[in-house]
């Protein structure tokens, strides 16, 4: 096995076990989304407004509850991630809500292996770049299963919020903004319940925005837009503050806590 096999097979252990604590956390609440509540942000909701009548791919989907709501939302959906645990969770909220979308456990980078359908819309968001070495092959894999004319949109936490190791209470600047080294580290906790005791072991890496945007234009998109914010609707740090609009800022607003692009297939 290559060492890339070996990081993901952690990678989808560590996954697994967060399912089980994310399930019962407050910041999935799966008991207001199974009331109807949505669990997506105003970004997304924004950048792809009215979906009805629309095919929709949501890749890296953890236990799916984006994807049910852009489903509750009229789009037809299929979600993938590589947490098996995840993908069953999924399945069971899809059943129980009585909704149509499709749940398909799979590394994202063999997405074209099991999914064959074209899409009018490829969505990813938050925490999901950085569990890829090389996101070259990603960008092939969304263009592969956009329609042309079909659109990317994602919405991710920013290059520079991964440079700090925040095991500390003040979080320290530790890691290469384009670093190709993969970065090793393990922590008790997770980030939707940090009292867990939980053991999350991770293999992750660092990927500057010229790398996203350069994978997705060499695959032959063309891209609507770059936008870069300094706050961020997860409260996933440490020591953020809370806005008037319900957002998470850093106390001094340095730099960007995420960013979000869309692009579209040529």
């Amino acid at each position: 096995m290559t060492n890339n096999t070996n990081y993901f097979k952690v990678n989808r252990e560590t996954w697994n076990k967060k399912v089980k604590v994310h399930a019962q956390s407050e910041m999935y609440n799966i008991e207001a989304f199974k009331a109807g509540k949505s669990s997506l942000m105003p970004y997304e909701l924004i950048a792809l407004g009215d979906v009805k009548g629309k095919t929709l791919l949501h890749l890296q989907c953890h236990f799916g509850q984006d994807t049910l709501s852009w489903t509750r939302a009229g789009a037809k959906c299929v979600g993938i991630d590589l947490s098996d645990e995840g993908i069953a969770l999924a399945k069971s909220l899809n059943k129980a809500l009585n909704l149509d979308a499709e749940f398909v456990a799979c590394n994202v980078l063999d997405t074209s292996n099991y999914i064959h359908n074209t899409f009018d819309i490829v969505f990813t968001s938050y925490g999901v770049i950085g569990w890829l070495p090389d996101l070259k092959p990603w960008g092939r894999i969304i263009a592969e299963r956009l329609k042309p004319g079909g659109v990317f949109y994602m919405v991710e936490f920013h290059p520079i919020v991964w440079m700090f190791d925040y095991q500390n209470s003040n979080p320290i600047m530790k890691y290469g903004y384009m670093q190709d080294e993969v970065i090793h580290e393990v922590y008790e906790g997770t980030y939707a319940n940090q009292a867990s005791k939980m053991i999350s072991e991770e293999y992750g890496w660092n990927h500057g925005l010229s790398e996203v945007i350069n994978a997705l234009t060499e695959a032959g998109l063309h891209i609507d837009y770059l936008n870069e914010y300094d706050e961020s609707p997860y409260n996933v740090l440490p020591n953020l503050e809370i806005t008037k609009s319900g957002m998470y800022t850093t106390k001094d607003r340095l730099y960007p806590l995420i960013f979000d692009i869309k692009a579209t297939k040529i």
